[in-house]
């Protein structure tokens, strides 16, 4: 991580502080602020923000919010890189963090980081990391083996199964930031678990905190703070929190891009004259959903191989609101993956197709799923296609 890197290399990172161009009539020290407030410009490009405090940033972006700040505060600063300022970072107010949220101060952060005004140069600095940053670190890495795991691995294997159902679906930490006992998180490319949460604590900081216990997929576990499992999830690029099935990711009072206001679930039978299709036609069947009307979705289906090249007939329909339509016609397919038609048919243009949505399922089967759906249970199940029916997850 950026935080664990030696001064020296950090600063091959920033790039020394230019020396000075003799035509230009500035004196070195002018150049060096210049180099520094250069380096802040093109962070905000990058990032469209100014940097920001806190321990849970960056390094870099760390370096550079204590050296804007700094140079706000200083007039023959701010008289030197008005000119230059296209960004009006002078003159805004960022917010910084409250105080005692973190270990260390802004100054504290200046003595161990990087001042534009020091005497010293920043490849003579040591020792980046803070002691706070260096005991999380060591205590989320810290794992033992768990002793009981087989008590959390059927809870595991249950979260993957939601989660390639479409029941369950990941979400950047960023979003929530809470740590409850039952929740699951991706950290590391691995899920955890919170099992326990120990009785509220107060930081250092004097902030509330707890001791967890968290239980991780390959078999171990490990005793941290609150606070330590939210900043790693915030320092992992891939961190996610893994939603609750009840957070409702098909029925939900948050509405998504994808998201339709009210919509029908359609169940269609081909009226195909294909020997295999009239051999089976009370048995294969399209799902799909729709937020308009199904008779205009389904207008032209003797000239779209989706359909079968064939006219079809609505079987059953199911009004639903608040719906994603993309996880929920995901979710159908998941559920009866194993039997998806085996079929292949030639386009009006005499090309091959095989379509995919249709299900050799009888009605009701899709009926129940539809229910479960709804209730919540789909998960505990499993479409058998041998005996035509949902069988119980084996516990």
């Amino acid at each position: 991580m950026a935080s664990d890197i030696d001064l020296d290399d950090l600063a091959a990172e920033l790039g020394d502080f230019a020396a000075p161009d003799k035509k230009t009539g500035r004196s070195a020290r002018e150049e060096r602020i210049i180099a520094g407030f250069e380096d802040i410009q093109r962070f905000v490009e990058q990032h469209g923000r100014a940097p920001r405090h806190g321990e849970d940033r960056d390094i870099f972006e760390r370096i550079y919010a204590v050296r804007l700040d700094r140079l706000r505060q200083q007039q023959e600063c701010r008289e030197l890189l008005t000119p230059l300022d296209r960004q009006g970072l002078l003159n805004a107010c960022e917010a910084n963090e409250p105080e005692g949220v973190y270990a260390l101060t802004d100054d504290a952060l200046l003595a161990e980081l990087a001042d534009t005004e020091a005497e010293s140069s920043i490849q003579t600095l040591r020792h980046v990391r803070s002691s706070v940053e260096k005991r999380e670190a060591e205590e989320v890495a810290q794992h033992e083996r768990c002793q009981d795991f087989e008590r959390f691995e059927p809870l595991f294997e249950q979260v993957q199964r939601e989660l390639k159902a479409g029941v369950r679906v990941t979400r950047p930490f960023i979003r929530d930031a809470s740590v409850e006992q039952g929740n699951f998180f991706i950290l590391g490319g691995q899920t955890v678990y919170v099992a326990d949460v120990g009785d509220a604590i107060k930081a250092p900081n004097g902030e509330n905190d707890a001791r967890l216990r968290v239980i991780y997929a390959n078999g171990t576990e490990s005793n941290l703070l609150r606070r330590s499992l939210q900043r790693a999830l915030y320092k992992d690029d891939a961190g996610r929190r893994i939603t609750d099935p009840d957070a409702g990711p098909l029925f939900s009072d948050v509405r998504e891009d994808d998201d339709i206001e009210s919509g029908t679930i359609y169940v269609l039978r081909s009226l195909s004259s294909h020997p295999y299709v009239a051999e089976y036609r009370e048995l294969i069947h399209k799902i799909g959903v729709t937020g308009g009307k199904v008779e205009a979705r389904i207008a032209n289906a003797v000239h779209d191989a989706t359909y079968l090249l064939a006219d079809v007939e609505v079987v059953a329909t199911y009004r639903l609101s608040r719906i994603n339509r993309m996880r929920l016609e995901n979710l159908f397919h998941r559920i009866f993956e194993r039997a998806q038609l085996d079929l292949v048919i030639h386009d009006r243009f005499g090309h091959p197709v095989r379509p995919r949505e249709w299900f050799v399922v009888p009605l009701q089967a899709i009926d129940e799923a539809v229910q479960r759906i709804r209730d919540g249970t789909i998960t505990d199940f499993y479409y058998d296609p041998k005996e035509a029916r949902f069988v119980g997850h084996a516990r």
